[in-house]
């Protein structure tokens, strides 16, 4: 493990019993640099959704026990953060909360099938996520008339797909 996901993890480690007190979830933490300047960014959400006043809380008491800890050498913008509604799932909770929903799916490299007599052959899809399996991972996108299997290691990026 590197020093960066060294410093996610022991914010993790600091975050959790803050949230879990409030009931809030930690969605993801990391220690990025963009711009010339290291940001290590906490994204949380609850039930119902995060509000500013959620998030100043925890960012208070997180920066306190970063203070207090003192673990990250290098100088660094704290951020605490609502993860937003197209955010990319990561975890398992991410595929479970949005069982049944519509979920916009890019692949690394493109399905090939056969229809009709015909091939075709795509890596972006949108579809309804029916079912998702730790073991081996993978999801299933229901299409209606269709459906296809997919292994989480293929998925580039996955989301909430939704129609403005």
């Amino acid at each position: 493990m590197g020093k960066h996901q060294e410093y996610e993890k022991k914010t993790e480690e600091l975050l959790v019993p803050i949230l879990t007190k409030s009931q809030y979830e930690l969605v993801d933490v990391e220690f990025i640099k963009e711009a010339g300047s290291w940001h290590l960014r906490a994204y949380i959400d609850k039930e119902g959704g995060i509000t500013i006043d959620d998030l100043t809380a925890v960012n208070h008491e997180l920066s306190d026990l970063l203070d207090e800890h003192d673990f990250i050498s290098e100088s660094y913008i704290l951020e605490v953060s609502s993860p937003g509604l197209l955010r990319p799932f990561k975890k398992p909770k991410d595929f479970i909360r949005n069982l049944g929903g519509d979920v916009e799916v890019k692949l690394f490299s493109p399905v090939t099938w056969e229809e009709g007599g015909k091939k075709y052959s795509d890596k972006e899809f949108i579809g309804i996520l029916k079912e998702y399996r730790e073991e081996p991972a993978a999801i299933v996108l229901d299409f209606g008339e269709k459906e296809m299997e997919i292994p989480v290691r293929d998925i580039a990026l996955i989301r909430r797909s939704i129609d403005f």
